[in-house]
């Protein structure tokens, strides 16, 4: 879908969630707190973990893993990115705040000492191993420690965060295997060669696709103008690399470049959330304590 005079903004649509805000203490259930992980409480680095309104200690979670866009961004529509992991919402906004824990990660500078909002790494060679690294200690601690179920680690991401689903989450075999299915929203590895990053080339975009291994991604964007970055230039992309995946395509009604679409009530959401029950190892509706609230 193109934009139009038609095409609603995000602002014509009332919220019905609240992201909570990052505070500081423990986690506890219906909180979001900051955190880091051991082996980096000497640095600057952390990231932010919710555990839901319904977290017991007796049962295991489905892991939400989320990546930021890019920050400082705004446009035309008054969309706004500022790139750190305290201002994300596509965790909470898929799973309302029950059923799932939400891990945000950050991106590491090229020392390994702090978050950044700009890529990953620092300029000019944007060195991804820092971040790497700190993305196959934290999800491995945080499902041990959380009860999180190993084996429904979802990833996703807005714009920087959509690339990262495959460019981080497909990087390597070991950090490959994390996952059980992926949700990138707006823009997607591969797709353009023109970023600032290494290996944003399709041959190597394509080397880390090969790792998916069959498993499913939801791969939404907002509608646009722009004929290099849209979905029917991502379903391009893909039909040009043969990959035989079970991949899900979708628009979010919504001309904003924003990962607040997702706090708001409309059928991709819907749509959203009942792809992502349905992939699920086990249906939600079968482990104890599960509740509905209306998630789907």
């Amino acid at each position: 879908m193109h934009i139009t005079n038609e095409t609603p903004d995000i602002c014509s649509v009332e919220a019905d969630l609240i992201v909570p805000p990052m505070i500081s203490g423990q986690p506890e259930r219906g909180k979001r707190v900051r955190q880091t992980i051991p082996e980096y409480q000497e640095t600057h680095v952390y990231h932010t973990l919710y555990l839901p309104s319904n977290w017991s200690a007796d049962r295991q979670y489905p892991l939400l893993v989320e990546f930021t866009g890019n920050g400082p961004y705004h446009d035309k529509y008054h969309d706004i990115s500022s790139g750190r992991v305290e201002d994300s919402k596509l965790g909470f906004g898929i799973s309302a705040g029950h059923n799932f824990i939400w891990l945000c990660l950050p991106y590491l500078n090229n020392l390994g000492t702090t978050n950044v909002t700009q890529w990953w790494g620092n300029k000019p060679d944007y060195y991804v191993e820092p971040t790497l690294d700190y993305c196959k200690n934290a999800v491995p601690w945080v499902c041990q420690k959380y009860n999180g179920n190993p084996n429904s680690v979802i990833i996703t991401g807005f714009s920087r965060g959509a690339i990262a689903c495959n460019y981080i989450g497909l990087n390597n075999d070991e950090i490959s295997k994390l996952w059980a299915a992926f949700i990138p929203y707006s823009h997607y590895d591969g797709v353009l060669e023109t970023w600032s990053y290494s290996a944003c080339d399709r041959a190597s975009a394509l080397t880390r696709l090969n790792r998916l291994k069959n498993r499913p991604q939801f791969i939404c964007h907002e509608a646009t103008n722009n004929q290099q970055i849209g979905l029917n230039a991502t379903k391009c992309y893909l039909d040009s690399t043969g990959i035989q995946a079970p991949l899900t395509f979708r628009e979010t009604g919504f001309r904003n470049h924003n990962d607040a679409w997702v706090l708001r009530s409309c059928p991709t959401r819907k749509a959203l959330r009942h792809w992502l029950k349905s992939i699920l190892t086990t249906s939600l509706t079968e482990l104890p304590g599960f509740e509905k609230h209306q998630w789907v």
